[in-house]
């Protein structure tokens, strides 16, 4: 009888710790996305005729008949004066095995093919870019889903801005991106309505560690504005000013984007 009693209360026990554990695990609980970044480098508007067309009558379709329904298009602002221009594209991905189906799935398409035929089969001696590169990301647990930006502007007056943040080592890059979790520096670019698309660690790129944000505005005017209000704000200056933060960053890269017409926003 007592080792009966014994094991019921066992039994008992295990069910406690087995809820317990499992209210660890919020149902619903969006999983952390990916992303694929890639920058075209170019240097004249032809070969920008030539990719903006690719983009925007093969690939983005293509995409969205893969089931990829948000891709963003973006050009450097400063690309009309620069040598060398470049072009953005954000494709969102639920798993990085998703980019493997995808790329098969290009492959597989004809009317992909055919569209952007004059991208895929360019002659080398008029390629379509200079170089380009690729970054893949994974968006950070407190911001593990895309967000659409809430904008009015029309797309030519947009700014995004897309920043790209180093670290010395490792570990440090790891207390940047706690900074940003934890210590909720999220937070507050959402309470000052900074629109931003993601938040997201670079798993593979050429200047890790790193990690990147995309933030957008209705104008240059109104991003400026948004900075000045977070450099000034009480909860900023107590965070920047914690020691434990101290020396996280050791480069930072900006780029001001705009999206193309034919951007999915």
């Amino acid at each position: 009888m007592k080792k009966s009693k014994q094991l019921f209360f066992s039994k008992v026990l295990l069910s406690v710790l087995l809820i317990s554990q499992s209210s660890f695990i919020l149902p619903g609980k969006p999983k952390r996305e990916y992303y694929q970044l890639t920058v075209y480098h170019y240097s004249s508007f032809a070969q920008e005729k030539v990719i903006d067309q690719y983009l925007q009558f093969a690939l983005l379709p293509a995409l969205h008949r893969a089931g990829v329904s948000k891709t963003g298009v973006f050009k450097a602002i400063a690309s009309d004066t620069a040598a060398d221009k470049t072009l953005y594209v954000l494709v969102p991905v639920k798993s990085l095995e998703m980019l493997t189906v995808i790329n098969r799935q290009l492959k597989q398409d004809s009317v992909f093919s055919k569209s952007g035929e004059e991208y895929i089969n360019a002659l080398y001696t008029q390629p379509p870019y200079k170089r380009k590169e690729t970054i893949l990301l994974q968006a950070f647990s407190l911001a593990p889903e895309m967000q659409l930006p809430k904008l009015t502007a029309a797309k030519k007056d947009r700014v995004y801005e897309l920043r790209s943040y180093e670290s010395a080592t490792e570990k440090i890059f790891q207390n940047k991106v706690h900074m940003f979790n934890e210590g909720d520096e999220i937070g507050l670019f959402k309470k000052l309505n900074f629109n931003a698309v993601f938040y997201a660690e670079v798993i593979a790129g050429s200047k890790m560690p790193n990690l990147m944000y995309l933030t957008s505005f209705e104008s240059k005017e109104d991003r400026d504005a948004h900075w000045k209000a977070f450099g000034s704000d009480p909860f900023w200056k107590k965070l920047s000013a914690m020691p434990e933060y101290s020396n996280n960053v050791s480069h930072i890269d900006i780029a001001f984007l705009r999206p193309a017409d034919y951007s999915d926003f």
